[in-house]
């Protein structure tokens, strides 16, 4: 046997292979994921179970028509969101192009918002870069853009400053670069002058020659304090080595990768994380790092990937499962107790609508998410908040109930009156886009109800309600069509993977269709102005089949279901027929129009759902 091992390892150090045990939770691996679950890259959710009551909301909609809808200059690509909470208010910052990555014009936008849900109108934070009379644009570049990846910062005086980087397009990096800019956001929600708080060590770039001032002439001494601040934290300015790669010692750790963010663990230790996997763990405040290494457990690829603490005292570390860089879906969280193991690989984001306008560039699907940096803020509760742009598109933002949890033990019995209107959906995922929203309201008899509306020819609404997994399926639930113009209601239920075996269509020819087998049939009439109780008995077991009441009237008996399954978990309401485009081999660089009816409001389609029980065994 020592002959053998001699051998063995002889054989090893000739083909190059180093045999080194990881350690989780060291500088060899300082993060792992156990949970073995992998997606389903056939289906925009993955196959994965939900994290259960998620918000997904968006603020900002692209509108190349009516830019008075949008952003006020109906430009298309919008990316690389950040987020902050001060002052009782909500800061989301993010940068705009015309319609290309990397093409100028590229501006940076700001929205606010009190509760999370209710978005202002965006406003310019950083033009578009103008150089000096007489500067212009070196050999090999085409313009000026802008690039970061940071966009906050709370300094230790409380002042609020927002930051972002000039560079030249098409590569702002290193010699592209001219330097970050910064302003102060005051409390009554107006703006400071633009200043540069460091330029590019590359170049040669300085307060005369460039089209802002430097900081240090400020006359407003809290505000110099903040931005000394700033320097000074080396965690914070780390996020700049991307752009910057500074040559002139202003970093101590030159081996970051990209888009950092990063978590203090229990102990005390920094552990960062970059794309693609890379990680690394600092004890001494990021002033160093140990050398990064590739979470090999952590499938992904050019998406971001975002780790913090939660409110509980746990972890969670969100990112695109996925090693496919231009289809950056589902959206999902791995949780842990101690910042080191993660576990439960869940659900946060699994639609991706149809990307409207073409850009260069432009991913599909959830893409760069960020939640709060450490010192940026929490918000009131214990949710966990994270901004990511859709298709590079729009603008989106998304409420995390802590503790991160995916299993309903207990039967569901909701009448939404003890759900505030227009505020938090307990238990329920929603995914509400600007056009088609959800929200709790009142009826004509003040009665609340789950209000799922839709004016968007390319999106819909959907509320998904999540049960204790069972073979044996009772569900009832009542559901007026308010307003019916070219939407259906779409009401599935579902199993853990997304596999649709019930389902049932409020169609907007005026019938109500439900599914036998392998297609759906007319059951009978569906009147706008009327509600309707429905009662559903499913059976998983074998084929599967299911029977189906309607005010007490059965109306379907013992149908096969769609597809067979072993249990089931999820009751969905869409406002929109199932999608599953654009797939993995949907062409991401094809030029194409713009699609109908991108820009135009439609008349509106308004659903109410109500008194949603159900059981399972």
């Amino acid at each position: 046997m020592g002959k053998l091992n001699t051998y063995l390892a002889a054989g090893l150090f000739l083909f190059g292979i180093q045999a080194v045990t990881a350690q989780t939770g060291s500088p060899n691996e300082p993060v792992r994921y156990v949970g073995g679950v992998s997606i389903n890259p056939s289906r925009h959710e993955g196959g994965l179970r939900y994290a259960i009551g998620v918000e997904n909301i968006q603020t900002m909609r692209a509108n190349r028509s009516h830019p008075e809808l949008s952003d006020g200059y109906g430009w298309t690509y919008n990316h690389a969101s950040n987020l902050a909470y001060w002052n009782g208010t909500f800061f989301q910052q993010y940068i705009s192009g015309e319609a290309d990555e990397h093409v100028p014009p590229v501006q940076t936008m700001l929205i606010t918002s009190k509760d999370g849900r209710n978005w202002g109108f965006p406003q310019v934070l950083f033009p578009p870069y103008r150089a000096p009379e007489g500067v212009k644009i070196p050999d090999g570049y085409t313009g000026y853009m802008m690039h970061q990846r940071m966009g906050f910062y709370v300094a230790p005086n409380n002042r609020l400053l927002t930051l972002a980087f000039y560079g030249h397009s098409e590569n702002p990096f290193k010699e592209g670069g001219i330097g970050r800019v910064v302003r102060e956001i005051y409390k009554d929600g107006t703006l400071g002058p633009i200043y540069f708080i460091r330029y590019d060590s590359h170049t040669n770039w300085n307060e005369t020659n460039t089209s802002y001032p430097f900081y240090k002439t400020s006359k407003d001494k809290g505000f110099v304090e903040a931005c000394d601040a700033l320097l000074a934290d080396k965690l914070q300015t780390l996020q700049w080595w991307e752009e910057d790669n500074g040559i002139d010692g202003f970093y101590t750790f030159r081996k970051s990768e990209q888009a950092l963010s990063w978590y203090h663990r229990k102990d005390g230790k920094v552990v960062a994380l970059w794309k693609k996997s890379w990680c690394a763990l600092s004890d001494d405040e990021g002033k160093t790092f140990s050398d990064p290494v590739k979470a090999e457990t952590l499938v992904m690829s050019g998406g971001k990937m975002w780790g913090q603490q939660t409110d509980d005292g746990k972890y969670a570390i969100s990112y695109n499962p996925i090693d496919q860089t231009q289809y950056r879906f589902p959206l999902a969280v791995v949780t842990s107790n101690d910042g080191i193991i993660y576990d439960n690989l869940l659900l946060i984001q699994g639609e991706v609508p149809p990307r409207r306008f073409f850009g260069r560039w432009k991913d599909f699907g959830p893409c760069y998410m960020r939640g709060i940096t450490e010192g940026n803020g929490n918000p009131p509760g214990s949710d966990m908040w994270m901004t990511y742009s859709m298709n590079k598109e729009d603008i989106w933002i998304c409420r995390i109930p802590v503790p991160i949890k995916y299993r309903v033990e207990e039967e569901v019995n909701d009448n939404f009156e003890n759900m505030e209107v227009n505020g938090p959906i307990t238990d329920w995922n929603i995914y509400s886009p600007k056009w088609a929203k959800v929200s709790v309201v009142q009826d004509e008899k003040n009665n609340k109800c789950l209000q799922l509306t839709d004016q968007d020819a390319c999106d819909y609404a959907r509320a998904i309600r999540v049960f204790k997994e069972g073979t044996k399926l009772k569900a009832s639930f009542r559901v007026k069509v308010v307003k019916r113009d070219t939407t259906c209601l779409d009401v599935d239920v579902t199993d853990q993977f997304g596999n649709r075996p019930v389902q049932i269509r409020f169609d907007n020819d005026g019938t109500l269709k439900v599914s036998n087998g392998s297609g759906l049939q007319t059951a009978m009439p569906a009147e706008t102005g009327r509600w309707y109780a429905f009662r559903i008995e499913m059976e998983a077991t074998g084929t599967g089949s299911y029977s189906l009441f309607v005010n007490d009237k059965m109306i379907v008996e013992n149908y096969p279901t769609a597809m067979a399954v072993k249990s089931v978990e999820r009751l969905s309401f869409r406002t929109g027929p199932y999608r599953n485009l654009p797939n993995r081999h949907t062409p991401n660089e094809e030029k194409y129009p713009p699609l109908a009816g991108a820009d135009e409001l439609q008349k509106p389609s308004i659903y109410w759902i109500d008194d949603v029980a159900v059981s399972t065994n």
